[in-house]
């Protein structure tokens, strides 16, 4: 046997060399972040924001190696109310005219097993980061059934946060503090992902464009208003 092919198949063979990192950009369309936070102690009041983007550089056998960078658009943030959104964005809480997006880059990973981890990053939101701690679920990871079929990641993520801690702490006697995130997203596989706020999203790198769909509603202007 040939030393070439020799060291070849060790490295096919060794634990955790078999398979490298692959780069994934985040479908916008089927990726959403979901928000429960208290409304005046009457109710949770749900939300939601479309639109995300972001790059996931992974490798199902060494969760420790994944990175992931994702930036979300407040200005599609949904409530189900003009009256709301308005009020959610206006300039006392989320202030979304002069902080657009939020963002998070994650530091490090903390494997749990095959298909769970938790994700550690920071969050940027209301010109404020905090570090926050997403538990991530591995859905799935393989060809999707329908065109252009590439290797499709999904995740399913929770986490909760303080929004003081960002600096967003209009109506206290109102609205909760502590906001509750369930977050579903799915990655496509993209040989050439770049850092989301670099490179727009394309048809041909994977990532479905963002024209209007049902499930994007139109950003709504920002006005301040009250809850």
């Amino acid at each position: 046997m040939s030393l070439r092919l020799t060291l070849a198949l060790l490295l096919f063979s060794a634990p955790g060399l078999a398979l490298a990192a692959d780069s994934y950009r985040l479908d916008p369309v089927h990726t959403r972040v979901l928000f429960a936070i208290e409304h005046a102690g009457f109710s949770h009041a749900l939300g939601t924001v479309s639109g995300s983007e972001g790059v996931l550089v992974f490798d199902p056998q060494d969760w420790a190696g994944a990175t992931l960078t994702v930036s979300v658009p407040l200005q599609r943030l949904d409530l189900g109310d003009d009256k709301w959104n308005k009020a959610a964005l206006a300039r006392n809480l989320l202030d979304a005219e002069r902080f657009p997006e939020a963002r998070f880059v994650s530091t490090r990973v903390e494997p749990v097993d095959a298909t769970h981890a938790n994700v550690v990053g920071q969050l940027t939101l209301h010109g404020v980061s905090r570090e926050v701690t997403l538990a991530v679920t591995l859905n799935a990871l393989k060809r999707h059934p329908l065109p252009p079929f590439r290797r499709t990641a999904g995740f399913s993520a929770t986490a909760t946060l303080s929004r003081s801690a960002f600096g967003v702490d209009g109506w206290p006697s109102m609205i909760g503090d502590e906001v509750q995130l369930r977050i579903e997203a799915e990655a496509v596989r993209d040989r050439n992902a770049a850092d989301p706020q670099d490179t727009p999203s394309v048809d041909d790198a994977g990532t479905p464009p963002t024209t209007p769909h049902s499930d994007s509603p139109s950003p709504q202007p920002v006005q301040e208003t009250t809850p």
